[in-house]
């Protein structure tokens, strides 16, 4: 069951990921990115949080067989 949870989480985290970036290069953010400097906060979080989703996920799979 632990191993199911942490492939969903890598999964989860690879997808916001992939949002993430996506929202990085669509226009409104270019233009924001263009204006402030900086990208935006929506594609900020989303890249942050599947960032740790995916490391939770990582370890959760690869704990069990480092520990065993």
């Amino acid at each position: 069951m632990q191993k199911m949870i942490s492939a969903a989480l890598l999964v989860g985290g690879l997808i916001l990921l992939y949002f993430g970036y996506q929202e990085m290069q669509s226009f409104g953010s270019e233009v924001e990115e263009f204006v402030t400097g900086s990208p935006s906060d929506r594609s900020i979080w989303m890249m942050a949080g599947g960032g740790a989703l995916s490391i939770a996920g990582l370890v959760g799979l690869v704990r069990g067989k480092i520990f065993k």
